[in-house]
């Protein structure tokens, strides 16, 4: 149901000799913004919360190339409205979502004779609000270059804040927790040589999205919503003040965005809560998108995968046919002659297509399989890939009758080296060489330096790339998995074919790198997940990798905790990601991955603290099996989960994946139990969790024989 409500003189007024003031208010009020027009024809506006001011006095507008366009403004009309609505998402969290909000759009012109005009639209929800520019067409702005957006989050003091450093090219970094006067980007925990890319110009300035605490107990994130056309934002940090100015990426000169009236900016998101479990359930990002673009959408379908992957990532095997002995060289090897390590073989992979058909699982990923591996990485170079052509022992058309038997589906991999341009001239042939080899799933990768040269991942050309590989997949009835993009902001929404995107430091990182410590998969649900959903990789059971002869090696978790990701790591792409062998040597444990389900119906947040601690439910789309997922970060817990979302009266059985007494992430990671017993919406089950640990829990409705034969669970 969808009820638009006009209104007039729905905000208070305050005409005063200084300023033009009107407050404005989200429907319950929960929200009140403040919006002045200053004496120099400056709009500024503030945020508050339940009474608490969250956003002091801030600036809006812009520089121009030529003009800055911040003042000199009057008001020539104030144009308001109310929606509340109820849609339903493709796929996703919930079932069904609510769009309750009142939206308030100031029309500034400038006072000169040639005025310019802009709209700025505040829209308020009770969980926060948005705001975004408009520039309507008109004959005195029609092409214009954009130097800086003049936004401002005036905050109210020194938060604690969970931030990565302010980097062009990649999010790749685990999270620093401090004070904002205590941001350095360049004493953050460097990865630039895990990553092979850095670019941090300020190292006053930390990407979106960024989650703070106030000393009052308010949680805040920053963010952006629909990013389209336009760079993305990073914001920089006044130390003293603790003010957060916009610093948007730039291109090669030094330019932010080219655009042309009519247009408009993202949305600016500020979501506020006096819980931590209120701000992981805030859909006020995904609301700000627009609905989906694509008319028919059952070919869209939540995956559950496996793949050849991990075991080039541990250096097994590699991703090039002649074998380099470091898949992440910048040596090239020359020839095509074979080494006998390349893994992205026809055998190889009808191993992976048997285990991924013996399990139920959707699809098989296959990294390596074509030509041009040997010269891919630091090279910088234009025409690495063709995207078409296999490397000689992997055998196209015998894998297509191979899968197609099994009942599986083959997932593409493009790697493009960062060589944006050859892949633009390669996307429609290599989206055809798909479906006529029957892939309807795509994992792009950019690597590397962006190519044309000058150009960041996160700048507004490849913002402009990554909606066109969203819109030709699409047309195609692919599917899209992007690795290293931009961050998320919401636009699975527009482009439901978008199923996943990593843009963070991803499981990968434990496989050839400082890893990742405990802590990280308790911060990302409250900063880069409140985009959209990340592609992580999680199911390593072989937590340590001198198995591979990776001494000191380890992914930073216990087995269990991994098996708790595919439910507190939000994806409608879930890889189990370790290999066939290492899951034969688990087989009770992999019952919860093969169990577990990747679309919802509905999701409940029982406990949470960014950097400590995550506990969630979830209800299996279109059945009544639900699943939960509590994870910590290095310190052991005892997390509480009551089971009150059950249907009242009925008996469940709950099978517990959980951490044995010796449990330690670094000590004994892969020591487990599992527990199966009845419970019902009465019961509260307390479980242990070990350093770095976790638990999963599946709940099924019972039979009538297991509720005579089995035991209640405490």
């Amino acid at each position: 149901m969808r009820l638009i409500t006009i209104l007039f003189f729905s905000f208070i007024v305050v005409f005063a000799t200084q300023a033009q003031t009107y407050i404005l208010s989200s429907p319950k009020k929960a929200i009140k913004v403040n919006i002045s027009l200053t004496p120099r024809g400056e709009l500024v506006y503030g945020v508050n919360y339940k009474g608490k001011e969250v956003v002091l006095a801030s600036a809006l507008g812009f520089e121009l190339a030529n003009s800055s366009l911040k003042d000199n403004f009057m008001i020539s009309k104030i144009d308001s409205l109310s929606v509340n609505e109820n849609w339903q998402p493709v796929w996703g969290e919930v079932r069904e979502i609510s769009n309750y909000y009142k939206e308030y759009t100031f029309h500034l012109a400038e006072k000169t004779d040639k005025a310019r005009l802009i709209n700025i639209v505040f829209r308020l929800f009770d969980d926060g609000a948005g705001f975004c520019y408009v520039f309507p067409a008109q004959p005195n702005l029609q092409h214009f270059v954009i130097k800086e957006e003049l936004t401002e989050f005036n905050l109210t003091g020194d938060h604690k804040a969970f931030w990565i450093p302010g980097d062009y090219d990649t999010n790749e970094y685990t999270y620093t927790t401090s004070k904002l006067s205590e941001v350095d980007g360049l004493k953050a925990k460097d990865m630039a040589t895990e990553i092979g890319t850095r670019y941090i110009k300020d190292p006053s300035s930390v990407q979106t999205p960024l989650t703070m605490k106030t000393k009052e107990g308010l949680y805040i994130n920053i963010h952006e919503a629909s990013l389209l056309n336009y760079p993305a934002m990073q914001l920089h940090v006044d130390k003293a003040t603790h003010r957060l100015s916009s610093s948007l990426v730039p291109d090669a000169v030094e330019n932010k965005a080219y655009l042309q009236t009519p247009s408009k900016t993202p949305w600016r998101t500020i979501v506020v809560s006096d819980k931590a479990i209120d701000l992981l359930s805030s859909k006020l990002i995904l609301n700000l998108n627009e609905p989906s673009k694509i008319e028919d959408t059952s070919w869209i379908k939540p995956t559950k995968y496996i793949g050849i992957w991990w075991e080039m990532h541990v250096g097994k095997g590699t991703w090039d046919f002649a074998g380099s002995q470091d898949a992440f060289s910048m040596e090239s090897t020359k020839g095509l002659k074979p080494s006998g390590k390349h893994v992205a073989t026809t055998e190889r992979t009808k191993q992976y297509i048997d285990f991924a058909a013996q399990h139920g699982f959707d699809g098989v990923l296959v990294e390596g399989w074509n030509t041009g591996w040997e010269d891919w990485f630091g090279n910088w170079k234009e025409d690495v890939f063709d995207f078409i052509t296999p490397y000689p022992d992997f055998n196209l058309k015998e894998l297509q009758q191979y899968v197609a038997a099994k009942s599986v589906k083959l997932i593409m991999h493009h790697e493009t080296s960062g060589s944006v341009t050859n892949y633009e001239r390669w996307m429609d042939t290599a989206y055809d060489f798909m479906k006529t080899n029957g892939y309807d799933a795509v994992k792009t990768g950019y690597v590397g330096k962006i190519i044309p040269r000058g150009e960041y991942h996160d700048g507004q050309w490849m913002v402009r790339h990554y909606q066109r590989v969203a819109e030709k997949t699409a047309a195609k009835q692919i599917m899209l998995d992007a690795h290293e993009p931009v961050r998320s902001t919401g636009l699975h929404r527009t482009y439901p074919n978008w199923l996943a995107s990593e843009a963070a430091r991803g499981n990968e990182f434990n496989a050839w790198s400082t890893g990742n410590p405990p802590e990280h998969e308790t911060i990302l649900p409250f900063t880069r997940l409140m985009g959209g959903p990340m592609d992580y990789t999680p199911g390593i059971f072989g937590i340590k990798l001198d198995r591979y002869g990776k001494a000191g090696y380890q992914v930073h978790t216990t087995l269990t905790k991994q098996l708790a990701l595919y439910v507190t790591m939000y994806s409608p792409l879930q890889m189990a990601a370790d290999l066939p062998e290492v899951y034969n040597e688990h087989l009770a444990a992999f019952r919860f991955i093969k169990d577990v389900a990747v679309d919802w119906d509905d999701t409940k947040i029982i406990e949470a603290e960014p950097g400590d601690f995550i506990s969630i439910a979830r209800k299996q789309k279109g059945k009544d099996n639900w699943f939960i997922g509590a994870i910590t970060d290095e310190n052991k817990r005892i997390a509480v989960l009551p089971l009150a979302f059950l249907d009242k009266g009925k008996k469940y059985v709950a099978t517990v994946y959980k951490d044995a007494a010796t449990a330690h992430w670094q000590k004994k990671p892969e020591a487990y139990v599992i527990e199966k017993g009845l419970v019902d919406e009465k019961t509260v089950l307390s479980v242990r969790l070990a350093e770095g640990g976790g638990c999963a829990i599946s709940i099924m409705p019972a039979t009538a024989s297991e509720v005579k034969q089995m035991k209640r669970l405490k």
